[in-house]
């Protein structure tokens, strides 16, 4: 069920292959303990045209998409463990962010469910 969406400066995946940081989020959110691991999606989306702030600045940032009932530490946990990994796989990167955004399961519908 949880998404993990990667927008980041097309400089990073030159710094490290899609596939490296991919897995790093993955394993990160694997550890938790907070999903099955069969069920994380990681995918990636480098930007070449971008402005953050009034720079050119390489950055990261993750979008988090889970299914609702955690709560609020183990949301905040999953956060900062991510955060911490990639900053240090890219100590050099300024901007390192993600946020987690519930899906509402009464409102969430795949094709298996239909």
């Amino acid at each position: 069920m949880p998404h993990f969406v990667i927008d980041c400066s097309e400089q990073i995946i030159k710094l490290k292959s899609p596939q490296e940081i991919i897995q790093k989020v993955y394993d990160t959110a694997k550890t938790t303990g907070l999903f099955l691991p069969e069920e994380i999606k990681v995918r990636i989306n480098p930007f070449q045209y971008y402005i953050t702030g009034n720079t050119d600045d390489n950055f990261i940032h993750i979008f988090g998409n889970i299914m609702e009932g955690r709560n609020t530490v183990q949301k905040a946990n999953l956060s900062q463990q991510i955060v911490s990994e990639l900053k240090t796989m890219f100590p050099e990167v300024p901007i390192i962010s993600i946020n987690i955004r519930d899906f509402e399961k009464a409102t969430y519908c795949n094709k298996e469910m239909v």
